[in-house]
């Protein structure tokens, strides 16, 4: 992105929340801090920040709900979340809910960054040790020639938003236009029936498109 990225931390834990904040501000613009969903829900609607970071473990509402909540409100948030959780029924959950991103709370900082700046670009990205539960959950099952709906560029460029590809560096990569590559994402849905990149990347991963 050309300009820094708004934030919003949604975090119970008062040294987590600081730690958060301490790490992300060389890069992003914070637009607010909150310590329980309904608070972080308001701090997105009222801020409407380009990321917020969400803790699973919220003292009045789990970060899965509170997720599906935020994406159904603020459609242009797009949403990591952090916890110590490693579980599938967790991680999957969180896809369903339509997360962007998917990081542990002992990650080094540089990854945390790393999965807010591929969100804001609106990539997916999900941290390394947790990345074998999404593989073996949405593991491609037999295909025959053909059918896949995409043409080759549409693979292309899914596969790399399944990378964790933001559409900037898709662009860069293939030497297209931006709104190239955003044309080819909205097909890209509408042929796959989904209503986000990350859905997308996921209903391919799980039918063998990619």
């Amino acid at each position: 992105m050309s300009e820094r990225a708004r934030v919003a931390i949604i975090e119970d834990h008062a040294l987590t929340r600081a730690g958060l904040r301490t790490a992300l501000a060389g890069e992003f613009d914070i637009a607010g801090e909150a310590a329980d969903a309904a608070a972080g829900y308001d701090l997105v609607l009222r801020e409407r920040p380009d990321v917020a970071i969400v803790d699973i473990g919220l003292p009045d509402e789990d970060g899965i709900s509170l997720t599906q909540r935020i994406r159904a409100a603020q459609p242009s948030t797009h949403v990591v979340i952090v916890t110590m959780i490693d579980l599938e029924p967790q991680v999957i959950a969180a896809l369903a809910a339509g997360a962007d991103a998917y990081c542990l709370k002992n990650s080094d900082p540089e990854r945390i960054i790393e999965a807010v700046r591929i969100a804001a670009e609106g990539g997916a990205y999900f941290d390394a040790r947790i990345a074998h539960v999404v593989l073996t959950r949405f593991a491609p099952r037999e295909q025959t020639p053909g059918d896949s709906p995409l043409t080759a560029r549409e693979t292309e460029i899914l596969r790399m938003i399944s990378e964790g590809r933001g559409n900037a560096e898709i662009a860069q990569q293939l030497f297209i236009g931006l709104g190239t590559v955003k044309g080819h994402i909205r097909d890209i849905m509408e042929k796959l029936s989904a209503s986000d990149r990350t859905q997308a990347a996921v209903v391919a991963l799980r039918h063998g498109y990619i």
